[in-house]
């Protein structure tokens, strides 16, 4: 080997190293950062030694698609449990406050009423039991149209936010074309990419194709074209007040309406699937239930053909009218008769004697067919609105517990499929990260084996030093 050949071995390693030691000092300074892929300077061999040709950045598109899956799922279930969760603490975390609970202690003592007709304690406690049951559907209601709103305010959160990382997406994926275009470094694009990515699948469920020079393309789940070569239109307009009945806005994508999630395993992919699963189906299906209660419970104490111990209110005024089909947001009016209320001048008394029309025409202290039909009534089956999603024909009890029961089954389903969901996405991202994730022992090993390499070829020029030098002399 000549001593021209050597000095510019000597060189080639200097430079390799230089570059080696730039990448790994890159790696050890973003390895606490999640978005980042690790560098490895991909050596080539050549007439002087070898040369760095390319910086490799590690990733694996099979493990990145299921990551971004997950994360969609994940997202999705996170955001249908916490609504459930919230739905059950309206109730009062064990269902307590619920109007099942309440029913059944109204019921109960108006038994022991009918068993006693002639006390008057006995009627204000079942008067204070019906206003107990009135006030659980009339607050569990407004909280359930709060919900709805504060979904909706969220769906207008989330779509802005996505129309702003799709427009930074365009950025750096304009970037990552021209930069694979020209042949330059396009790596830290990438994971700025990559990084939106991230976040716009926890939005919505999107999936990637990637075409010449690097060029993505994203689609939604459900096929919708989102971001290719400009972003799509993501718009929605607001709801600002709900009410029972009312629906609201839907999110369009490129004019195509974005689908919600169905089931307590929802099957919504990102956030705004399973917002718009609360808002449109969980919490209407249930405003619908509490309606239905709420039906049932004036239809079972009309007297006469009008309300007798729950009345409702139409607007500002008391209807005199027995609702017979579903009435949305009867939840939400629903009140006891003023007519039986002492503190409002009424006469706990006329439960047992008729509200409207007296039927105790005798004055009979010990008159109780009335009480007697209104207890048997919460065991007689009646039909309620197939719209509720539970069994249309059960007694009211059984209607009671039957919607507690479907919120719990919904929320159980939900809480198992986090458990599994969560655990997939861990135990992906895991995967993912021991590809693409930096390894400071392996960094640090490296930059010893390099400053070793810089050693050797520090001694080789020193040797070539030294024989030029004896050359010299010996040429003088």
């Amino acid at each position: 080997m000549s001593l021209s050949t050597a000095i510019k071995i000597a060189q080639s390693s200097f430079s390799n190293t230089a570059i080696q030691t730039a990448v790994a000092s890159k790696n050890v300074a973003n390895a606490s950062n999640p978005a980042y892929s690790r560098r490895a300077a991909i050596l080539a061999s050549s007439a002087n030694g070898s040369t760095v040709v390319q910086t490799f950045r590690a990733q694996n598109e099979a493990l990145q698609k299921q990551n971004l899956l997950s994360i969609s799922k994940s997202a999705a279930q996170d955001t249908t449990l916490a609504g459930l969760e919230r739905m059950k603490m309206m109730l009062g975390g064990d269902y307590e406050l619920s109007a099942a609970n309440l029913m059944s202690v109204l019921r109960n003592n108006l038994q022991a009423f009918a068993d006693k007709p002639s006390e008057r304690s006995l009627a204000e406690t079942v008067v204070a039991n019906a206003t107990d049951v009135a006030n659980s559907l009339n607050s569990t209601s407004q909280a359930i149209q709060k919900m709805r709103a504060e979904a909706d305010a969220d769906i207008g959160t989330a779509v802005n936010e996505l129309n702003r990382l799709l427009a930074e997406f365009k950025t750096y994926n304009d970037q990552v074309k021209a930069g694979t275009a020209a042949g330059t470094d396009v790596n830290d694009a990438l994971d700025q990419r990559d990084r939106l990515l991230t976040q716009i699948s926890e939005i919505v469920g999107v999936s990637t194709l990637v075409r010449t020079n690097n060029d993505m393309a994203l689609y939604t789940s459900d096929g919708t074209v989102l971001f290719e070569t400009y972003p799509r239109s993501v718009t929605f307009v607001p709801t600002a007040t709900f009410t029972a009945g009312l629906v609201g806005n839907k999110v369009y994508i490129e004019g195509v309406a974005v689908p919600a999630g169905q089931g307590g395993n929802t099957s919504a992919q990102g956030t705004l699937a399973a917002l718009l699963q609360l808002r449109d189906d969980i919490t209407p299906t249930f405003q619908t239930q509490l309606d239905e209660l709420a039906r049932g419970l004036i239809s079972m104490f009309q007297d006469a053909g009008q309300p007798g111990l729950f009345a409702w209110m139409n607007g500002t005024t008391q209807s005199t009218v027995v609702p017979g089909a579903l009435q949305d947001g009867l939840a939400a009016s629903i009140i006891v008769n003023p007519l039986v209320i002492t503190a409002k001048g009424g006469n706990p008394l006329a439960l047992r004697d008729g509200v409207n029309v007296s039927q105790n025409t005798a004055n009979d202290a010990s008159f109780s067919t009335l009480l007697e039909g209104y207890a048997a009534a919460f065991e007689t089956d009646m039909t309620f609105d197939v719209s509720t999603g539970i069994n249309p024909t059960a007694n009211i009890l059984n209607f009671s517990t039957a919607s507690i029961g479907w919120v719990e089954q919904l929320r159980s389903a939900a809480v198992t499929a986090n458990d599994d969901k969560t655990a997939l996405l861990s135990r992906t991202q895991d995967a993912l990260k021991s590809v693409t994730a930096v390894s400071l022992d392996e960094e640090l090993a490296l930059l010893l084996d390099l400053e070793q390499s810089y050693k050797a070829s520090a001694k080789l020029v020193a040797a070539v030093d030294e024989m030029m030098t004896a050359l010299l002399q010996a040429a003088g």
